[in-house]
């Protein structure tokens, strides 16, 4: 009986892969020979640079970057260094471990090569991947509420950090752009990058989207030179245009503390960097579907440098090579913390479920909690979900990681007993 887990994390509980961990060992309590493989799982956001870490033999670095707000802030992100796949063999994962296995012999290979397939173009240049998450540089959650305001927030730290990853020999790039507290059109990122974004006076603009409406001059003499031979996945899954009224500004400054003047004003000059910006970079496209995405970084990340821009589920099934071990699973087990209607319009564990779905496998889901309507996930893939919690309890004692580990695992024994 080959099983393939690959569950979410129950956020402030269980990491990915501990939930995962949690699910196989209740299964190999009904049946020990069971054959196991726990996957991290993430969609892209918060999370996304521990559990592929941690689950594909990635380190952690912690960087000192400017804050949104211009203060110092540590960043963490993971760097992951991929090896080689000779002849007909596949990536198969051993704990922690990420080792390449032949189909005659388990021979590891510390070399460096990505298929084409996962969106990487140059194989010279694929050696060392850079996870990183821009709120970890300049999200929401480091600004405190009564000091929200998009004027004056910078994306500054996210350039550094991937400065810091190039520095360290990382050409390949997955970053993760949701939760930012930033509408500066990602010029503070550009900036630490080495371009120019300068005033009337030629001196560089200020921090924030105060910066925009101070720019004239856009250049690109300093860019640090290794920057051409880096290629960006950036984890998108909004499709907000950079202006107008489906814009960065208007749909996202609300929540970033932009009031309603500021909205139109940042939009104008939003528009105006774009305009500037194409007249350097033809393929400068304003109205190309994710240029809105965190405040207009989407928009600098396909300008300024060799990116694309992609579902972030869809980047971490194809980084863990899921699909290639689900071919030859007899059950699939996902799930996250908690189940609901936002569960059944694309994330994380709906991604799973699709791809078992190509195969006719069976899945399952286990859920913190689960919500009325997520009976909706039913219908995109998830065949039965099953939420952990075991009797009456507080939030505070179901959501502490032993509790919480336990209850998932005695769960997933009793299901699996019907599975058998």
């Amino acid at each position: 009986m080959k099983v393939v887990i690959a569950i979410d994390s129950f956020k402030g509980s269980m990491s990915s892969i501990e939930a995962g961990e949690a699910a196989a060992a209740g299964i190999r309590k009904v049946y020990s020979e069971a054959k196991t493989k726990v996957y991290p799982l993430a969609d892209g956001g918060e999370g996304t640079v521990r559990a592929l870490a941690q689950g594909l033999g990635g380190s952690l670095e912690n960087v000192t970057v400017t804050g949104p707000l211009g203060a110092p802030v540590v960043c963490e992100y993971a760097i992951w260094e991929k090896r080689n796949i000779g002849g007909s063999g596949r990536i198969d994962f051993v704990g922690k471990e990420m080792m390449a296995v032949s189909e005659n012999a388990s021979v590891v290979e510390n070399t460096s090569i990505i298929e084409s397939k996962r969106g990487y173009k140059n194989e010279k240049k694929c050696g060392k991947t850079a996870i990183i998450e821009m709120a970890g540089a300049a999200g929401i959650t480091l600004v405190p509420p009564e000091l929200l305001n998009p004027i004056n927030t910078t994306t500054y730290g996210v350039g550094e950090v991937i400065k810091d990853a190039i520095s360290k020999g990382c050409r390949n790039f997955i970053i993760g752009i949701g939760g930012s507290a930033t509408n500066d059109g990602g010029i503070g990122m550009l900036q630490a990058l080495g371009f120019g974004f300068m005033n009337k006076n030629g001196q560089p603009v200020s921090f924030g989207a105060r910066g925009l409406e101070e720019l004239e001059t856009i250049t690109d003499t300093y860019v640090i030179p290794e920057l051409k031979e880096c290629e960006f996945r950036i984890a998108c899954d909004v499709t907000n245009t950079l202006c107008g009224e489906q814009g960065a500004s208007a749909v996202y400054g609300p929540q970033k503390g932009a009031t309603p003047s500021m909205i139109m004003q940042m939009d104008k000059w939003l528009a105006y960097y774009a305009a500037l910006a194409k007249e350097k970079f033809p393929k400068a496209n304003a109205k190309q579907a994710g240029t809105g995405a965190a405040g207009g970084l989407g928009f600098a990340f396909l300008t300024f440098t060799n990116a694309v821009l992609e579902s972030g589920i869809k980047i971490v099934l194809e980084e863990t090579q899921l699909e290639e071990y689900i071919k030859d699973a007899d059950l699939v087990v996902t799930g996250e913390g908690r189940l609901d209607r936002q569960t059944a319009m694309g994330k994380a564990p709906i991604g799973v479920a699709k791809l078992a779905k190509k195969y006719g496998k069976t899945v399952i889901a286990f859920a913190g909690s689960v919500e009325r309507d997520a009976r909706e996930c039913n219908e995109h893939g998830i065949d039965a979900f099953f939420p952990v919690l075991r009797g009456i309890t507080t939030l505070e004692e179901a959501m502490k990681n032993e509790n919480a580990k336990r209850n998932l695992a005695d769960t997933a024994e009793q299901v699996y007993r019907l599975w058998r």
